[in-house]
């Protein structure tokens, strides 16, 4: 894990791109942000969505926080 410092209620619609390509697909979009169903608990995942085919996946949003794997942003 890097130093990078994310708030996850600012993580929809922010864009990334992965260092490794998942299924050739490297630029992702967060679509969704699953809320917790008790409102103190954190947040814990998100959908990302592929830019060129638009499939989903639902991950943990800390997986973002590894800059071996992800990049703020569209590179």
């Amino acid at each position: 894990m890097s130093g990078r410092r994310i708030n996850p209620h600012k993580l929809l619609n922010s864009k990334w791109t992965a260092i490794q390509p998942r299924e050739r697909q490297r630029h992702f979009i967060v679509t969704r942000v699953h809320l917790p169903e008790i409102d103190t608990a954190p947040i814990k995942l998100i959908d990302l969505q592929a830019v060129l085919t638009r499939r989903t996946w639902t991950l943990d949003w800390h997986e973002l926080l590894d800059a071996e794997c992800w990049l703020q942003g569209w590179q």
